[in-house]
């Protein structure tokens, strides 16, 4: 069985947003997303895959299909395939998301 304990993978960087694998297979991702506040994923899209963030901790405004929500700590979103989609850390405390991609592009 393999197990992952969240909180054990969480780091930051003053850089950049931290993108850590949790789980993944030719089929899908699962990754933790950390963003300092300010930090961001820009808008992009994927034209197959379906991408579902679930906030963890923090808040985050997130950009999916023209539309713009700040989202916080038990909040999920989804981004269908050929949406554009991103998130900037709009808080000022640490953010951490769950981010699960399906198909894998």
């Amino acid at each position: 069985m393999e197990t992952r304990r969240l909180e054990d993978l969480v780091r930051f960087s003053g850089e950049k947003m931290q993108k850590i694998p949790i789980f993944d297979s030719a089929k899908y991702f699962c990754d933790l997303y950390c963003l300092q506040p300010g930090q961001d994923q820009r808008l992009h899209s994927h034209q197959e895959s379906d991408k579902i963030y679930v906030v963890l901790r923090g808040k985050g405004l997130f950009h999916i299909a023209g539309e713009e929500r700040e989202l916080g700590s038990g909040e999920a979103v989804l981004a269908r395939p050929g949406e554009a989609h991103g998130v900037r850390n709009s808080g000022d405390q640490d953010l951490v998301l769950l981010v699960f991609m399906t198909p894998r592009p």
